[in-house]
């Protein structure tokens, strides 16, 4: 068991679905098939894991943690970046999002944490982005914290509310470029995902045509739906599965938390669009975006940054036109970035027993590997 702050995962120690010979979409992912393969895109994760048996609210077991993404390694308060949020369901605690969707900038790095915790992770990454920006509140305005959350309350204390400070703070110094954790680490450590042990998941593709070349990636805390709704390459593997499996305990509508991150030269408003087919990649693997579920996508791009020091009334930029092939190109990559993130989530996360003995168990991926294979769905 893991106690304290820390990754509390070695990155690479699960396989992911591709490395079964199951390809999604027609797009390449980018060398570390991540969000992290957009330039300048960093992840840390913080992992809190401590104690077994009977639920003591307040006390645990504790199950969950915080991902902190920054979207580029800079101060992003002083180089803010286009961004955007879409609601697919609202059954959220998520704050910072109405001035994202009014202003179209996003001037923090994104946290993600569980529910009851929101109050934590805001607090604390006011405070990071107060010591590191003196300015903010005396010589300019305020700042807008990002936070958003899954509830993990079916493993984990959650009224214990045991997200700290120095839980934030470690998410947010670690973070880094290159391979990303996923499973059961930082924010999706209590997860569950179509009726399975899920967390977080990452994915990216490229984009070429000519000489230009750009990324899009996506990260996922994904914990929605059942076992039955499980599709894996638009095959019902779920249904499969509850054939030959015992009956798994019927999961909450839950929520996920879709992160997308591209360097393509788009505006916010192009973002919105973006983000909006990301519902697409939800509903390739079964999610019916179930009543009570809190869905929510947050765009952005590292391209075209706005200075918070600029003065001048006129922005000047060079965008994807809107009827362009190229942004069919963006819309496709991020479709298959959210499928490929989510089935990574599901394919790294382990089984976990939390509070009450309450257990989520990891996919079975040896059957899922043979339900496939019969289906002629691997190469």
């Amino acid at each position: 068991m893991e106690n304290g702050v820390g990754s509390g995962f070695q990155v690479g120690s699960r396989p992911r679905c591709r490395d079964f010979g199951l390809s999604i979409g027609a797009l390449s992912p980018g060398p570390f098939n991540a969000i992290t393969d957009v330039p300048g895109v960093l992840v840390g994760h913080s992992t809190i894991v401590e104690g077994e048996g009977a639920l003591v609210p307040g006390r645990g077991p504790v199950r969950t943690g915080v991902t902190a993404i920054r979207p580029h390694p800079g101060n992003i308060f002083q180089q803010k970046v286009p961004g955007a949020i879409h609601v697919i369901n609202g059954f959220g605690k998520a704050t910072g999002i109405a001035q994202v969707q009014e202003l179209g900038t996003i001037e923090t790095p994104i946290i993600l944490t569980n529910t009851l915790s929101v109050g934590q992770a805001w607090d604390a990454l006011c405070e990071y982005m107060l010591e590191h920006n003196p300015d903010i509140g005396v010589a300019t305005g305020t700042v807008n914290p990002l936070v958003l959350e899954c509830n993990d309350g079916y493993l984990n204390d959650i009224r214990g509310r045991h997200v700290n400070k120095e839980h934030i703070f470690s998410a947010l110094t670690e973070a880094a470029p290159g391979p990303v954790a996923e499973g059961n680490v930082g924010g999706g450590t209590g997860m569950s995902c179509l009726g399975f042990k899920g967390g977080i998941g990452t994915s990216s593709r490229c984009i070429e045509f000519g000489h230009e070349r750009w990324f899009l990636g996506v990260l996922v805390m994904a914990n929605f739906g059942r076992m039955e709704e499980l599709l894996i390459s638009g095959i019902p593997v779920g249904l499969e599965l509850g054939r030959c499996l015992e009956g798994q305990p019927d999961a909450p509508p839950g929520s996920i938390v879709v992160v997308l991150g591209t360097d393509a030269p788009v505006s916010d408003r192009q973002l919105s669009r973006i983000a909006r087919r990301c519902q697409g990649g939800l509903a390739r693997v079964g999610s019916t975006f179930r009543n009570g579920s809190g869905d929510f996508v947050v765009a952005f791009t590292t391209a075209n940054r706005v200075s918070h020091k600029d003065s001048s009334p006129f922005a000047a930029e060079k965008r994807l036109r809107d009827d362009s092939r190229q942004m069919g190109h963006v819309f496709t990559a991020s479709v298959e970035a959210t499928e490929e993130a989510i089935l990574n989530s599901l394919f790294a996360a382990e089984t976990m027993e939390g509070r009450d003995g309450n257990t989520r168990t990891g996919l079975p991926v040896g059957r899922v590997i043979d339900i496939l294979r019969s289906r002629q769905a691997l190469k």
